[in-house]
């Protein structure tokens, strides 16, 4: 038999960790943030047959994670409009009128191992340079940067200004490449 990290207690009390942090620096909200993380939990153990380790578990259960919260900030988004919208509207954009993908939107090829680690390396410090963010800062940046939300999408889910939210993001940016330029980049401080 072998050894599913998603059984292992140590694996998991690590990863759900991480998640739930991410979680709530995203949803602000506790008992939101642990809902997304056991459905992201609960839906990488149901769909465990689909994992094709082309990427690591950790990256594969944080990207169900990403999805969750994405579509738990819609949600709100959509409960203050009281707009409805076709479930699979978001979706249209990924593909072209024959059903392909569109051209901007088509998987990318996998990194070779070497790649892999040095990109693995390369996350952990950025994150670490994240946490380091004002919390506004770092929410505004993971929302626009991470999860892909436009500027317009920001400022309706957080009730700030156009003009607010992109002075968060050139703050956030240049903490950023200054904290990524010490650690990641060895320039001098």
């Amino acid at each position: 038999m072998t050894h599913d990290p998603l059984h292992d207690p140590v694996f998991l009390n690590e990863v759900r960790r991480d998640m739930l942090r991410f979680a709530e620096m995203q949803l602000r909200d506790k008992a939101q943030a642990e809902d997304a993380v056991q459905e992201a939990l609960a839906a990488a153990l149901q769909g465990r047959e689909n994992f094709s380790s082309q990427a690591s578990l950790r990256t594969w259960v944080l990207a169900i994670l990403k999805n969750k919260i994405i579509d738990a900030l819609r949600h709100r988004v959509r409960e203050r409009a009281a707009v409805d919208v076709e479930s699979d509207a978001d979706l249209d954009v990924y593909f072209d009128q024959r059903q392909h993908w569109a051209e901007d939107t088509r998987p990318s090829a996998w990194e070779t191992p070497q790649q892999a680690m040095e990109n693995k390396r390369f996350w952990e410090i950025f994150e670490a340079c994240l946490y380091r963010l004002p919390e506004a800062s770092a929410r505004i940046f993971t929302m626009r940067e991470v999860l892909g939300f436009d500027t317009e999408e920001i400022c309706e889910v957080l009730a700030i200004s156009n003009n607010n939210c992109w002075v968060q993001l050139h703050r956030a940016r240049l903490t950023l490449r200054a904290c990524l330029g010490v650690k990641w980049f060895g320039e001098a401080a």
